[in-house]
């Protein structure tokens, strides 16, 4: 008998013609799975990206194509492999149509390939390996960050407008690491007269390394420290007798989640970014008021990020009018790059990764409030060096 009914109705529907039957294949909600770290030092991280993706949400009616949205967050524990588990559990238990998340660029590259296996289309809201700009790029993969190597780039230009002529370069050796020294050393005009690459996520004492900082007497120090390893590598600067004496640059070491904790060892340290929270567009101006009613602290680039994924996948699916089956439109809609983001008008590159601006921020007192500030712009519309190793040709 219930076969019997399952035939009939599939009957019905085809005698009704195709686009009743269209219609009952998108009677469904738009599922997306967020892959983030929200256990740990680096939670807060997370945390905030999750913030910014639900306010994202709130702020299109939580639908998208008129269905209604549905998200599944995973911790990666900022494991690679953990990370791997959770994302193929997303594409083959809970048959997620979006990913989306990832901080760490060694988690991102364990988990890209059951992503792009199952052709489900991936937005990247923060790590930025040159292996996903290059060789590994996708047509189902698509970044609203950047490459890794970008923002430290924007310093070395910008340490050649200061006149630096040495700099010692300090990072975690992992993928993100590697990239962010060879990104700088790419743009630097001057000597690079030291390199250490320290253990990460374990090693939070510098200590070894300062001393080797101090008995180089570069001009300059960059440095790239993420989370709870960049908060302790600013205490121990200023400790070890650097800070005042070597000037310091740096790239993600200094953002809105460890400037509390910072505090005024984070003044006069400039970065470079290609999103800071007082970007005078009206969408930002939106986000960042919304999220500070809503959440009572400012967000952050990772949060900024998060809420593009959103804008970015909302342009997607309300272009197929809700039908996701129609992947190819999906992917020309996303090329499009069309809708507000909160860093400003952007384009996509052939790879997939933003072309866009980045700019000088340096930490200043807002009252009682030490807060990050746009200064200048450093470099406009850059794109990275990897996507010439990117064959997509659209």
């Amino acid at each position: 008998m219930r076969k019997t009914l399952v035939a009939a109705g599939a009957l019905l529907a085809l005698a009704a013609g195709p686009g009743i039957t269209s219609a009952m294949a998108q009677q469904k909600s738009v599922k997306i799975g967020f892959v983030s770290t929200f256990s740990g030092p680096t939670a807060v991280i997370g945390n905030d990206m999750r913030n910014s993706f639900e306010l994202a949400l709130d702020h299109i009616g939580r639908k998208m194509g008129g269905l209604p949205v549905e998200v599944v967050y995973e911790d990666d524990q900022q494991k690679p492999e953990v990370g791997k588990q959770k994302t193929e559990k997303l594409i083959e238990s809970d048959k997620v149509d979006f990913v989306v998340g990832y901080i760490w660029s060694n988690v991102l590259l364990a988990s890209l390939k059951p992503v792009v296996d199952s052709k489900t289309f991936l937005v990247i809201a923060n790590a930025g390996p040159s292996q996903v700009a290059g060789e590994l790029c996708s047509p189902y993969v698509f970044s609203t960050s950047w490459n890794n190597d970008q923002t430290p780039q924007a310093i070395g230009h910008y340490m050649n407008q200061k006149g630096v002529k040495s700099v010692y370069l300090l990072g975690p050796n992992y993928a993100a690491g590697k990239d962010m020294l060879a990104g700088v050393a790419s743009t630097f005009k001057g000597k690079v007269i030291g390199q250490d690459l320290t253990k990460w996520p374990d090693q939070l004492d510098f200590s070894a390394e300062l001393t080797k900082v101090k008995a180089a007497k570069p001009d300059a120090v960059f440095v790239f420290y993420p989370g709870a390893a960049g908060v302790q590598f600013l205490n121990q600067y200023a400790q070890a007798g650097l800070k005042g004496t070597i000037p310091l640059y740096t790239a993600f070491t200094i953002d809105e989640l460890s400037l509390p904790r910072q505090k005024e060892l984070a003044l006069g340290v400039p970065g470079a970014q290609e999103w800071v929270n007082d970007l005078p567009n009206e969408t930002n101006k939106k986000y960042v008021a919304d999220y500070r009613a809503k959440y009572k602290s400012r967000p952050s680039f990772y949060g900024a990020q998060s809420y593009d994924a959103v804008g970015l996948i909302n342009s997607a699916v309300v272009a197929v009018k809700g039908d996701l089956s129609k992947k190819d439109a999906m992917r020309d809609e996303m090329r499009k790059a069309n809708f507000k983001s909160v860093r400003g008008p952007f384009k996509y590159g052939n790879n997939h990764v933003p072309i866009q601006n980045f700019y000088l921020q340096d930490v200043v007192k807002d009252g009682d409030e030490l807060v990050l500030k746009t200064v200048a712009t450093i470099v406009k519309d850059s794109q990275d060096e990897h996507h010439k190793k990117c064959p997509m040709k659209w």
